[in-house]
């Protein structure tokens, strides 16, 4: 049963690589035989994660802007320059801005949607001929990662960052129903609290982590495994069936509202 969950020998991209969630799963793809290249604005950032992925298989960094077409499209170039076709793509790379509703910037606004939901859709349509050798048995994988944020209140003025998420996950459910006749899956993960750049005013403050896992009917945190584990879920054969959907990894939290 273990190939189930396998994927030797695939080529991965995960956007928003060098750090969180990203990080954790481009190590758990690693580890499970992928070749994978992970992005990241941060070049020196980015160099020094994958040199530090590199012990678990191939990891490649290529530095590039997820928030503008044209960094998209020098990043695809860049890839395609290397590999005739990816199995997998998992958009990642994300922002947020928090600020009181009356005086919320509308280039806040701009950075979160154009990091969190433009990018994932341009990265979709420039990876298409690289995600062309998908079969009917084992179509190429796109994942696309939402958050709780995007299905509840998030609590703090985060305006753009839960509206954001949402479209995500609007965009995971129509992007599946256009690209399953191509033979390629598109489906997303919605995090609940994992530790991150994001998460780090939570993750290192004590008593704000424990009033923030004091929600979480698991009574803890998310930890690299369970990230890792559902991406490698969604892009094994285990999950060559699962299309459309949004998996919401929180440790139960939003199943209590």
């Amino acid at each position: 049963m273990t190939h189930l969950f396998s994927v030797q020998g695939k080529v991965a991209i995960v956007t928003g690589g060098s750090s969180g969630i990203g990080a954790m799963m481009a190590k758990g793809l690693l580890e499970g035989g992928a070749k994978v290249y992970i992005t990241a604005r941060k070049a020196e950032r980015l160099m020094k994660k994958a040199e530090e992925l590199s012990q678990y298989g191939e990891c490649i960094a290529i530095p590039g802007d997820m928030s503008t077409l044209a960094g998209i499209e020098a990043f695809v170039k860049a890839v395609s320059d290397k590999e005739d076709y990816i199995d997998i793509l998992i958009n990642n790379a994300g922002a947020n801005w928090i600020a009181p509703i009356d005086g919320f910037p509308e280039k806040g606004w701009d950075k979160v949607m154009d990091i969190n939901v433009k990018s994932m859709f341009f990265m979709t349509q420039k990876c298409l001929p690289l995600l062309s050798k998908g079969t009917s048995e084992d179509p190429a994988r796109v994942i696309l990662i939402s958050s709780i944020h995007g299905l509840t209140n998030p609590g703090m003025p985060a305006y753009a960052y839960s509206a954001s998420k949402a479209a995500c996950a609007h965009l995971t459910r129509h992007l599946a129903t256009d690209l399953a006749g191509r033979n390629i899956n598109v489906n997303g993960i919605a995090p609940g609290f994992f530790p991150s750049n994001m998460t780090k005013d939570i993750t290192e403050n004590e008593q704000m982590q424990k009033m923030a896992i004091s929600q979480i009917p698991r009574a803890r945190m998310g930890q690299p495994d369970d990230i890792a584990g559902t991406a490698l879920y969604l892009c094994s054969r285990a999950g060559a069936w699962t299309c459309g959907h949004i998996i919401v990894l929180d440790g139960g939290m939003t199943a209590k509202y």
